[in-house]
């Protein structure tokens, strides 16, 4: 295989010390099988994998053979785990490379479930088929959300068995990122206790991805406050397509701002603030309504690791660190406030738009209406939500709504096209998820391959989609589960 043609690494992260990685390669698999390539990604990343042999594309994927220029590591990081602390690390990954693309842009390729390295601890170091799939097709929707996310490149089988609660397929996924760099990598750092290592780190991170902090007076703050307003963003983009990461330790908060790891997520259906799917998450620490909570605590985490860079009085460190994440409360209302606006075609600021939003959420909650459909049924689009044309509170609701549109010289035209644009009519449902990934593991992909057509393009009803907006009545209560 012409390696060389296809890849263009230039792998900065690996010149760094042994300190921030290990040097790995993946473990050989038994029998290489390609399931499935993004020739949309790869498009993007400048490559071009149509001539090369399937047999040679599934050895790829899986770590069988390695690209020119690639340089194999396992990253060391750590976090807080449901608020505990933990020392890891790449413990099923390796980062083979830095791939540039022609318009010069850095994007990290790891492949998943590639075998044990040294942050392993009792791990296998594997992964199964159904969470690579699983991460493929929601990294995906969220992509074609608007919501940074980290991509999926492909997914291959090894041909082998691992255990988890029952026997699963083995397979890689390739993941692509602007990078893997954590807060967990800043505490791992900053927990070795050595300036000079938080520095390179620091210093790394402002040329890779903030180069324009370079000459702030204080970079260190200046990255908190960056950070905080993309991780602000980031969860106000979540909490619009109610979408619940699951499992938001510190270690699975990036610095670029991407959402990073879909283990134990989903998307909420009947909408309710408390909402938890992941089977870990005994007490709804990373509920729907505590993901921007959680998000702050991260930062408080992340601010911390910087307090020997912010300045060389530790209590004016920690001062002026403080008032930075204390601001959040503020910040995320206004955006998430912004965002709501958007959602329901309001343009301007009212002083009862708040009223307006949280009676809406209310009324959601107590007749248990499905959260996406409901804006769908504001739209006049997908399918009909019998209790909402009936309710005379929803009908009250629905009339004073349709007076505050009429202010700031709005127009149906205007309002419609703002809603359209903040309000999906296709999520990744639940339900439809698990039966794809069921078909896929039985070798049948064209379930899940229908599904991903439709979610490339969430915001519009260009063909029959009403199966994929319908929620099943059942009383069975849906779990996701992490995969290791």
């Amino acid at each position: 295989m012409k390696n060389n043609i296809i890849w263009n690494f230039d792998n900065s992260y690996s010149r760094l010390s042994d300190a921030f990685k290990e040097k790995i390669n993946p473990v050989a698999v038994e029998k290489p099988e390609l399931v499935i390539i993004n020739e949309n990604l790869a498009k993007d990343l400048n490559l071009d994998f149509s001539g090369v042999d399937k047999n040679d594309l599934s050895a790829l994927f899986t770590g069988n053979i390695l690209p020119d220029g690639s340089d194999s590591i396992a990253q060391a990081y750590a976090g807080h785990q449901f608020g505990h602390f933990t020392m890891l690390g790449d413990g099923r990954a390796v980062l083979i490379g830095e791939h540039l693309t022609a318009d010069n842009k850095r994007y990290d390729i790891q492949f998943k479930g590639s075998g044990k390295t040294s942050f392993s601890r009792n791990g296998d170091g594997r992964a199964g088929l159904g969470p690579m799939l699983r991460e493929f097709i929601i990294s995906e929707a969220m992509h074609n959300l608007n919501i940074p996310s980290t991509r999926s490149l492909a997914v291959a089988k090894t041909g082998e068995k691992i255990m988890r609660e029952n026997p699963l397929q083995g397979a890689v996924l390739t993941r692509v990122a602007s990078s893997h760099i954590r807060v967990g990598t800043f505490q791992y750092i900053a927990a070795r206790e050595k300036k000079d290592e938080l520095e390179v780190l620091f210093n790394y991170v402002i040329q890779r991805h903030y180069p324009e902090l370079e000459h702030s007076k204080n970079k260190a703050l200046s990255l908190l406050t960056k950070l905080m307003d993309k991780q602000i963003d980031l969860v106000v983009n979540w909490m619009r397509v109610g979408f619940i990461h699951g499992v938001m330790n510190t270690d699975n908060m990036t610095i670029s701002g991407e959402t990073i790891d879909y283990g134990p997520c989903a998307f909420m259906d009947i909408y309710d603030p408390k909402t938890v799917f992941s089977s870990i998450d005994k007490f709804g620490r990373y509920a729907y309504c505590n993901q921007p909570n959680i998000t702050k605590w991260n930062l408080a985490r992340f601010a911390e690791c910087l307090i020997p860079l912010i300045d060389n009085n530790k209590s004016k460190a920690i001062k002026t660190a403080t008032e930075i994440i204390d601001s959040f409360g503020d910040i995320y209302e206004e955006k998430w406030m912004n965002m709501m606006r958007n959602k329901l075609g309001l343009l301007g600021k009212e002083k009862e738009d708040k009223i307006l939003i949280l009676d809406l959420l209310t009324l959601m909650h107590e007749k248990k209406i499905d959260y996406t459909n409901t804006f769908c049924h504001l739209m006049k689009l997908g399918p009909k939500i019998d209790v909402l044309n009936e309710d005379k509170n929803f009908l009250n609701w629905k009339g004073r709504w349709r007076e505050r549109l009429k202010t700031y010289n709005n127009s149906p035209e205007k309002y419609n096209k703002l809603m359209r644009n903040f309000n999906p009519v296709v999520i990744p449902r639940n339900h439809k998820v698990e039966e794809v990934l069921s078909e896929a593991d039985n070798s049948n992909l064209k379930p899940f391959e229908s599904l991903l057509k439709i979610l490339r393009d969430p915001y519009n009803e260009n063909y029959n989609i009403t199966e994929y907006q319908i929620v099943p009545i059942t009383n069975k209560v849906y779990q996701t589960f992490c995969g290791t």
